[in-house]
């Protein structure tokens, strides 16, 4: 290659870190300021219109480094809606452990029409999740249709309740704004690899976990950073609204957190260089790899990470329970069936081998049997 292609070439080669390639993810555009790219009439230097170009205009096709054309440090925008936090992980908020937070509703022998009749008359189960987690729930680049392990769970359940997996009208939602559509009745159901907790037992309900991950981090190749200790003092992204950030407080003592809208945002800031790493759940940070090759999980296995299908509250205007119970018979089918196994198959194999799905744990059902009398 020559000239001015070269030329940048060379200028890439010699920053402190090369863009990397990136399959299916955003391109990260390098700014550099090339001058003018041709002459005014009114300005054509020495010599007079109709007369042959002088040494000076021919050096236009040089090596822009050779011809003395200053490079640019641009600086990328941070995506939309980020958060930066400095400070010491031990000032965020703590884990609430107080409760059991897998227990849920079993499943009963009642038919779709009694668990959910108002789902049932609407002909759609309304369900909200996010469009850009790889492997999970992502737009396919030949089709564009929907389609990952939680899209597959969602048309699961429309089976079971109409008989048809394509009854469902997905709604895309941030990780911050996922349990306020439950609280404001925006959707049915959340299947949107959400970790089940006891701080958001408080305000919604879940079913039992269909999957389990856990938290690790993800850094470029070669970068240094191998275990949950390398970010002491560094750039970390991750995800508005998740518990990635308050599992740090315990490991380090100080750091930079990135909170974004998306896990996508996350694979943009890192190939700009804005952070070191993104910490989250393996199954999420495995989806990222797959869009960058550049990119490589590192260290342990840190927390366990049940996810669960988000379920509004159960209140005497809006009975959920029926829809918990529903959801819970879908988990119990795919269990038994084999279908979970094919959907790890199909969307997780690069975790490794099937775990299996997590065993469910029942809420011991209220007593028939009437009290003697006293």
């Amino acid at each position: 290659m020559t000239g001015r292609g070269a030329g940048v070439q060379r200028r890439r080669r010699a920053g402190n870190r090369s863009l990397r390639g990136v399959v299916g993810g955003a391109l990260v555009a390098a700014l550099v300021a090339t001058g003018a790219c041709g002459v005014d009439d009114d300005n054509a230097g020495p010599g007079t219109a109709g007369e042959p170009a002088t040494d000076a205009a021919a050096t236009s096709t040089a090596d822009p480094v050779e011809a003395g054309i200053p490079e640019v440090d641009a600086v990328q925008p941070l995506p939309a809606g980020a958060v930066v936090s400095t400070g010491i992980p031990s000032e965020l908020p703590s884990e609430d452990t107080s409760c059991n937070p897998l227990l849920s509703l079993a499943p009963d022998d009642q038919p779709p029409a009694e668990r959910v009749p108002e789902i049932l008359d609407r002909g759609r189960l309304i369900v909200g999740l996010d469009q850009g987690s790889n492997l999970f729930s992502f737009r396919d680049p030949g089709t564009g249709e929907l389609t990952g392990f939680d899209v597959d769970l969602a048309r699961e359940i429309s089976a079971d309740i109409f008989g048809n997996p394509d009854q469902v009208e997905f709604q895309s939602l941030t990780s911050a704004n996922r349990i306020q559509a439950l609280e404001n009745d925006r959707v049915d159901l959340v299947i949107r690899s959400m970790s089940i907790t006891c701080e958001r037992r408080e305000r919604i309900t879940f079913s039992v976990p269909y999957f389990r991950a856990y938290q690790r981090v993800l850094a470029v190749r070669g970068s240094g950073i191998e275990t949950i200790e390398d970010l002491e003092g560094k750039r970390v992204c991750v995800a508005s609204g998740t518990t990635s950030a308050a599992h740090l407080r315990d490991s380090l003592d100080r750091i930079t957190v990135l909170s974004v809208n998306t896990w996508a945002d996350c694979l943009v800031a890192i190939q700009q260089n804005q952070v070191d790493a993104i910490t989250t759940d393996d199954a999420i940070l495995v989806g990222i790899t797959a869009q960058d090759p550049y990119l490589q999980i590192v260290g342990p296995r840190l927390n366990a990470e049940p996810y669960g299908v988000g379920i509004a509250k159960s209140t005497r205007r809006n009975n959920t329970d029926g829809l918990v119970r529903q959801v819970n018979s879908t988990l119990e089918r795919i269990r038994n069936d084999g279908t979970w196994n094919r959907m790890y198959s199909t969307w997780l194999s690069g975790l490794g081998p099937s775990p299996g799905m997590p065993e469910p744990m029942y809420l011991p059902e209220p007593s028939t049997t009437p009290e003697p009398p006293r």
